[in-house]
C-alpha cells in the first residue's frame, strides 16, 4: 500500500507520552496513572479523560508543539494523507482564533485540520468555528464530537444552520454518531446535518434502510477499532463491523481516534483490520483506498 490514511486524529488525545509527561511537569503535575482508556469503560468516562490533557494545551504554544508533533508520528506511521481534529474553543490560554492559528503553524501544511463543536453546545459556537474557518484554507472540516447526554438542550437539528454554512464555504461535514447508540443518529447527521463522513458508526447495520442511504450518498464511515472497545460500543475488537461494512459496499477507513489514550496508531489499527473475521487484503486496500479518497479538500486551499 502506497501510505495510510488517518482521517480521525484528536489532537488533545494524541500527545508523545513524553510530551504529555513535559507538559505536565512544567505545570507542576504528573500524569494520572489511570489516563489511558481501557476495554468497556464507556464513553462518559473516557470523555472525562480529556479534561486532564485539555489542561496541558491551554497555550498557542503547547497548541502548535502537539500539531507538529502529531504530524511528525504518523509520517513515521506510514501515514499520507492526514486529518487532525480538536475543539479549539475548549483552549483558553488565548483566542479561539489564537489556538486555531497556532494548530495550522503546527501543522504546516502536512494535514488537514478539522474543527470540533461537541454535542450539547450553543449552536453559536459551531457558527463562530465556521466563521473562523472561511478565512483559514488549511481548517478543511467541521465536526461534531463528543456525544447526546439527557441534559442537553440542543439536537442534532439545531446545529443545521452551521453545518449548511460549512457547506457553502466548501467544508467537509463530519459527525460522530452512532457510537454504540441508535443507528437513526447517523440518519439524522446525513439527512440533517449534510454529513459526508460519519465518525464510528458501529451500529450502522442495525437498520439496513440506512445501510441503503450511506451506500446511495457515498458517505464513508471513520472506523476507530480500538477506541470503540474502549468505550464499550464494541464487546471485542474483533466484533468490529468494519469487514462486513466493506462486503457490502460501504465507504469505510481506518482511523486511530486518539494514540495517547488508547496507546494506538495507524499502523496498529490496520493490523487490528486486519485481523478481523472475513477481512481479506483486497477489501483492507479498498479501506485505505477510501481513505484517501474521502479527506476533505478545499477548493480555496488548491
Amino acid at each position: 500500500m502506497n501510505g495510510l490514511a488517518d482521517l480521525h486524529r484528536h489532537l488533545d488525545g494524541s500527545l508523545r507520552p513524553e510530551t504529555a509527561r513535559a507538559l505536565a511537569a512544567d505545570m507542576g503535575l504528573e500524569v494520572p496513572a489511570d489516563l489511558p482508556f481501557r476495554p468497556g469503560l464507556g464513553l462518559d468516562a473516557c470523555l472525562a479523560r480529556f479534561a486532564f490533557t485539555l489542561s496541558l494545551l491551554q497555550s498557542p504554544d503547547a497548541v502548535a508543539r502537539v500539531a507538529g508533533e502529531i504530524c511528525a508520528d504518523a509520517a513515521a506511521e506510514g501515514v499520507t494523507t492526514l486529518e487532525i481534529r480538536f475543539a479549539p474553543q475548549l483552549h483558553r490560554g488565548a483566542p479561539t482564533e489564537a489556538i486555531v492559528d497556532a494548530a495550522l503553524d503546527g501543522v504546516a501544511g502536512r494535514a488537514g485540520l478539522i474543527l470540533c463543536g461537541l454535542y450539547g453546545e450553543a449552536p453559536d459556537v459551531l457558527q463562530h468555528l465556521v466563521t473562523i474557518a472561511e478565512s483559514r484554507p488549511g481548517v478543511v472540516g467541521l465536526d461534531l464530537a463528543g456525544g447526546p447526554a439527557p441534559g442537553h438542550a440542543f439536537t442534532l437539528a439545531d446545529y443545521a444552520p452551521a453545518f449548511r454554512r460549512a457547506a457553502e464555504l466548501g467544508l467537509g461535514r463530519t459527525v460522530h454518531a452512532g457510537e454504540g447508540r441508535p443507528p437513526a443518529e447517523i440518519r439524522a447527521a446525513i439527512e440533517v446535518l449534510g454529513a459526508t463522513r460519519i465518525g464510528h458508526g458501529t451500529t450502522l447495520l442495525d437498520d439496513p434502510s440506512v445501510v441503503e442511504l450511506v451506500l446511495e450518498r457515498g458517505v464513508t464511515l471513520e472506523a476507530c477499532l480500538t477506541s470503540n472497545w474502549h468505550v464499550g460500543a464494541i464487546p471485542r475488537v474483533a466484533d468490529h463491523p468494519l469487514a462486513r461494512w466493506l462486503a457490502l459496499g460501504v465507504r469505510a477507513c481506518v482511523c486511530s481516534d486518539n494514540t495517547l489514550l488508547s496507546a494506538t496508531d495507524a499502523a496498529a489499527e490496520l493490523r487490528h483490520a486486519r485481523a478481523l473475521p472475513g477481512m481479506t487484503d483486497a477489501l483492507l486496500r479498498r479501506a485505505v483506498e477510501h481513505g484517501h479518497a474521502a479527506a476533505f479538500r478545499r477548493a480555496a486551499a488548491l
